[in-house]
This record gives C-alpha cells, sequence and structure tokens, in this order.
C-alpha cells in the first residue's frame, strides 16, 4: 500500500456498533464491524487481484465523481466559508468491493495546517440511495449538535435534534449519536461506535479480504433485518418526504 510522505498509513478499525430505539418500543440490537481510515491525500492502493475488493472512489460519496475525494471535500468547505490551508483529511468509510458500497455513516476528520481540529463532516447515506451531509464544528472535547433534516429510517419523521461526539482517531475511536424529538426533547435514539485500531498491511488485509469484502454486504443485511423486526412489533412507518434541503 502507498504510504503518505507524513508517515500517515490506512489503518483498520475494529468496532462495535451499538443502536438503541426508545420509542415506540423498545428495540436495541449490537454488531461487530470493520472499517478503514484513509487520509484522503494518500488514498491506499492495493494489489491489483485486491482491487476489485477494496476501492474508495468518489462516486460513493458526496461532490463530483469525476474529482478526487480530496478535491470534493475542499469544495464543499469552501463553500461554506472554510479553508483548510491544505491540513490533512482522514475519512472513517467502508470501502467500494465487489461492486457494491454502503455507508450508513462516512466521517471526515478535518484539520488545518497546523495539525489541529477544525471541522467534522458527518455525511449520511439511506437505503433509498439519498445522501446528506452536516457540517459540525466539534468543541474540545468533539461535542456538537445539529438540526435532523435527512431521512434515514422509515420509522422516525424529519424532526428533532442530533447530539453527537467525535473522538480523534487514535488506538482507540468513539462516536456517539443521540437523536432528540418532542416538546421536551427527550432522546428517542441512540447509537455508538466504538474501534479499536489496527495497521492495514497487505498481508493481513489479503488474509481477510473476503471479510473485508462482504462488509457493505453485512450492514445492508442488518439494516433490512432490524428493518423487518420493528415493522413485525407496528411500528408506524413513516412515509419518505422530498428531500428538503439543497445538500441531500
Amino acid at each position: 500500500m502507498s504510504v503518505r510522505r507524513s508517515g500517515t498509513e490506512p489503518v483498520l478499525y475494529t468496532t462495535t456498533i451499538e443502536h438503541e430505539r426508545r420509542t415506540p418500543v423498545r428495540h436495541r440490537f449490537r454488531y461487530r464491524h470493520t472499517m478503514w481510515l484513509v487520509d484522503l491525500d494518500d488514498v491506499p492502493t492495493v494489489p491489483g487481484w485486491l482491487r476489485p475488493l477494496l476501492r474508495f472512489e468518489s462516486r460513493d460519496h458526496f461532490g463530483d465523481p469525476s474529482a478526487s475525494l480530496r478535491a470534493n471535500v475542499d469544495a464543499y468547505l469552501a463553500g461554506h466559508g472554510v479553508d483548510l490551508g491544505g491540513g490533512q483529511v482522514l475519512m472513517l468509510a467502508n470501502p467500494r468491493a465487489l461492486g457494491y458500497v454502503f455507508n450508513p455513516l462516512t466521517i471526515f476528520w478535518c484539520h488545518d495546517a497546523s495539525s489541529d481540529p477544525r471541522c467534522v463532516i458527518a455525511e449520511v447515506h439511506n437505503t433509498f440511495g439519498d445522501r446528506h451531509c452536516y457540517l459540525l464544528a466539534p468543541d474540545a472535547e468533539g461535542h456538537a449538535e445539529v438540526g435532523k433534516e435527512f431521512y434515514v429510517s422509515p420509522f422516525f419523521a424529519v424532526d428533532g435534534r442530533y447530539e453527537m461526539r467525535f473522538t480523534e482517531p487514535g488506538d482507540e475511536l468513539e462516536v456517539s449519536i443521540v437523536l432528540r424529538r418532542g416538546e421536551r426533547m427527550e432522546p428517542v435514539f441512540r447509537a455508538k461506535l466504538v474501534g479499536l485500531r489496527t495497521a492495514a498491511r497487505v498481508r493481513s488485509v489479503s488474509c481477510t479480504a473476503l471479510w473485508l469484502a462482504g462488509g457493505s454486504w453485512r450492514v445492508i443485511a442488518l439494516i433490512r433485518w432490524q428493518g423487518i423486526r420493528l415493522w413485525l412489533r407496528r411500528v408506524p412507518r413513516v412515509p419518505r418526504p422530498v428531500p428538503a434541503h439543497e445538500r441531500t
């Protein structure tokens, strides 16, 4: 794999992802998953036979499919008055594998030229082929808040407010999201991702290539299964609205 001159290497995070719904029924599940953290100035390349199992492509994320991932992030930030001055951008995501990719949440940690955290982009995809970006300015402890603007689950309307927390990627990683709704802004949904870091060496990736390639397929299958469980419990469905925001 290619390695940036600064010494940043692509890494894997073995994660535990947990979801908890509190209304109108209590519903909780947890599963293990593996995700990649890559530097957008040096997106990893792998030997030819592995490339169908590991590709990071602009068409799978926001922006111009013909431009690079880094160029699209810079263009998006420029449209919101943010200039990183060439600072590092790290992306946590699933790669395209066997012709398919699905990223419920892609996170971009954006740093300025002094390597200080500047902002976070949270790119959300739903199972209907839509995507939406939230530009966040976490505080010193990684906390940020934003109003919900995107239809994610057919069992939740597009209202309420998210409370999020992002730790900077290190040996450990933690991301948490709480959705609050209603007049009293009660928490109705919580999601948490906790990950442990490991180096993404060619040899180790080769040994687990098929398992890693199946990541997106497992994610979409789990989402469908949990949706079926909620449907069987007669949780009311919310019709999919016309996207209400220009970034969707």
